[in-house]
């Protein structure tokens, strides 16, 4: 039996999840379309919560996959799978899934893999990459937006972010070592990429068991644009301005900012606690 998730407002996960059923055919399944992240995470708590095993697929984007990962109650009985329908699809590019109805093969044909996530603040989850700075900048300038589609908002909020944005104060531990920085990107990484295909993290694995610790320091102002250019090239981890840290937990904590982003979800909090859960999750992937 597979349970698919997805938010029947997504013209394009459901266009998905309609060709996916008719490939499936007469096989057992049931859609559960859940218009918000709260009837999301309760259907998913009471449906883990049930004795009999359960394949839940997620059909959108990272913030669908992040809301389906927040409600289990119970990871011992359920196996996830995911078909990329959204407007990144950011994990699924790091657990080398396809978009479309070529996911189904995975989880039908497929063998589910031990994948790590994130443990958060306050019982909450991100399966990719949680983090605060420029990209949390970003996404609140996309949400002030009223015109665009996502990726063209993103993108013009980012050229916004680059001329504006001047970074902050934080203090920074992992594995009990702390230090302050004042940083322009902190992110702690399951994932490689965010935004919508940015590579903050070539290096990170997603079933190494530890967190990539990402904290790029501000750069002169003159120096950014370039910067940004590494950064899309996926070379910012080589740059002086970068530390790249391996370790098992990390909190961060802002002086100015009061919100951090969850797979691109924004979240009312002044300070981002998080370690890796490693082996407990089953997940059909590449």
């Amino acid at each position: 039996m597979l349970d698919f998730i997805v938010n029947p407002t997504a013209e394009k996960a459901n266009a998905v999840l309609r060709a996916t059923v008719a490939r499936l055919g007469e096989g057992e399944y049931v859609v559960h379309a859940l218009p918000t992240k709260e009837e999301t995470r309760e259907t998913v708590r009471r449906l883990t919560k049930q004795r009999e095993a359960r394949t839940l697929v997620a059909v959108g984007g990272d913030g669908t996959l992040n809301d389906v990962l927040s409600g289990v109650s119970d990871f011992s009985r359920l196996t996830l799978g995911l078909i990329p329908a959204g407007t990144g699809n950011d994990f699924a590019a790091s657990a080398r899934i396809p978009e479309g109805v070529g996911a189904l093969d995975l989880i039908l044909h497929g063998e589910p893999k031990p994948t790590d996530f994130i443990e958060c603040d306050e019982g909450l989850r991100s399966m990719n990459i949680a983090g605060l700075g420029i990209d949390v900048d970003i996404l609140e300038r996309c949400a002030r937006m009223k015109r665009g589609n996502a990726k063209s908002k993103y993108f013009k909020g980012l050229i916004q972010s680059l001329f504006h944005y001047r970074g902050q104060r934080i203090e920074v531990t992992a594995d009990g070592k702390r230090f302050d920085v004042q940083a322009y990107i902190a992110a702690v990484c399951n994932g490689s990429q965010f935004g919508g295909g940015i590579p903050i993290c070539p290096a990170a694995t997603i079933d190494d068991g530890k967190l990539d610790l990402v904290v790029v320091s501000r750069p002169r102002r003159l120096t950014a644009p370039f910067e940004l250019i590494r950064l899309m090239r996926g070379k910012i981890l080589e740059r002086p301005i970068t530390r790249h840290i391996l370790c098992d937990s990390a909190r961060i904590v802002q002086t100015e900012g009061q919100t951090v982003q969850l797979d691109g979800e924004i979240v009312s909090s002044r300070t981002l606690t998080a370690h890796i859960v490693h082996g407990k999750l089953m997940m059909y992937r590449g």
